[in-house]
């Protein structure tokens, strides 16, 4: 069911976005009523169109480009002629936000600025990503989520002790950021909205990568700066102890959480492990305990040994790939899949926002657009 009446509707975005980070917050503003019109250079667009994850081709563009600029207008313009840029600037006089991720610098030299953009509109919320700021050695590196996830430490985190550092299998700076902008822009919405004053709001993939270790990062500062050991067998957390990890089952894997391991010990009649009575060994003896329970736990089935964990409230989880994970009632009944519809009648599934409001989910039917898809339309529409 699609919801008509959504928490942002009224509110114009104008994306000067392109890859990831940027077009997240666009995404998540569009799917919570926003009018989002990103800004491409004509003919080419978004350089993300042809971003390709796999050798899949949508109609023209990547499957990454239709994932992430559902729900938006596109308008073709090039910033660097003066009567496109004059069109543009009309728009921001009828805009209440802005996001853009171009690298320090280049946006300042369009005239595209915050301090420039707020003479023509001081309401706006003008929303900005980098890689690492404005300042500093790192402001002029790339601001990719690879090099972003090394420099942050986080890589060090994931992976077994003694292996090499293992990124995340996500953009998670990307995503992380975006996510992190809706946030910064909505709280200038609602100061916008009290005080008729705009804001700029700003952050990096740098930022969110260490927002998102906040936990662990704060153990480190006040722990006498000791490193993390991650555990050289299954390791799934480098500051929890045994039995946190992943292990292999006879015919699949089995995770399992923070649990006391005498009781576990008990449970899986694994005797071995009930003599690991103090706490403190949890952690100094964590390879050894969880070796014993991944050689004892490899002799039966997943469902064997979650017939009897769960039971007794134990934290533990079968390991789903993707297909298992969409076979299951746990995945269906929280409907998360959608499909969206170009305005050429291309046809494509993917996920909904995971937002709910009111009891309310939001879906939408709208693709990501065709480059210029809408110029003619909101030149009509703004008298530009």
């Amino acid at each position: 069911m699609l919801t008509k009446n959504k928490p942002l509707d009224g509110v114009t975005v104008l994306e000067f976005s392109q890859f990831l980070s940027g077009p997240v917050a666009g995404l998540r503003l569009a799917d919570l009523g926003a009018r989002v019109i990103k800004i491409e250079r004509p003919g080419s667009g978004d350089l993300c169109r042809t971003l390709y994850l796999s050798d899949t081709d949508l109609g023209g563009d990547s499957t990454l480009f239709h994932a992430i600029n559902r729900n938006k207008e596109s308008f073709a313009a090039n910033l660097k002629d003066e009567e496109d840029l004059k069109k543009i600037k009309k728009l921001i006089e009828k805009a209440d936000i802005i996001t853009q991720n171009f690298r320090p610098g280049v946006i300042d030299r369009i005239g595209l600025d915050y301090e420039n953009v707020k003479k023509i509109n001081p309401k706006i919320i003008y929303g900005s990503i980098s890689g690492y700021g404005d300042k500093g050695p790192w402001k002029d590196f790339p601001g990719q989520d690879l090099l972003a996830q090394s420099r942050s430490g986080l890589v060090w985190l994931n992976g077994n002790g003694g292996e090499a550092p293992t990124p995340m299998g996500l953009a998670a700076a990307d995503m992380l950021a975006g996510h992190y902008m809706v946030e910064g822009i909505l709280a200038g919405l609602v100061k916008s909205l009290k005080t008729g004053i705009g804001s700029k709001v700003e952050t990096s993939l740098m930022e969110a990568l260490l927002d998102f270790q906040f936990e662990v990062l704060t153990t480190y500062l006040n722990d006498g700066n000791r490193k993390p050991v991650r555990s050289s067998y299954n390791n799934a957390h480098a500051y929890l102890s045994a039995p946190y990890g992943i292990y292999k089952t006879k015919d699949g894997f089995i995770a399992i959480a923070m649990t006391p391991v005498p009781a576990l010990g008990k449970l899986l009649n694994l005797q071995e492990i009930e003599k690991y009575t103090d706490q403190k060994e949890w952690f100094t003896k964590r390879d050894e305990i969880k070796k014993i329970i991944g050689d004892w736990l490899i002799n039966e089935n997943t469902k064997f040994w979650l017939d009897i964990l769960q039971p007794a409230d134990i934290w533990c989880s079968e390991v789903l790939d993707w297909d298992q994970m969409m076979k299951n009632e746990g995945f269906k009944i929280v409907d998360m899949l959608q499909r969206i519809t170009r305005s050429d009648g291309l046809d494509i599934q993917t996920l909904r926002c995971p937002i709910r409001i009111d009891n309310q989910i939001f879906k939408s039917e709208k693709a990501a657009p065709i480059v210029g898809q809408d110029t003619k339309k909101i030149i009509q529409e703004f008298s530009l």
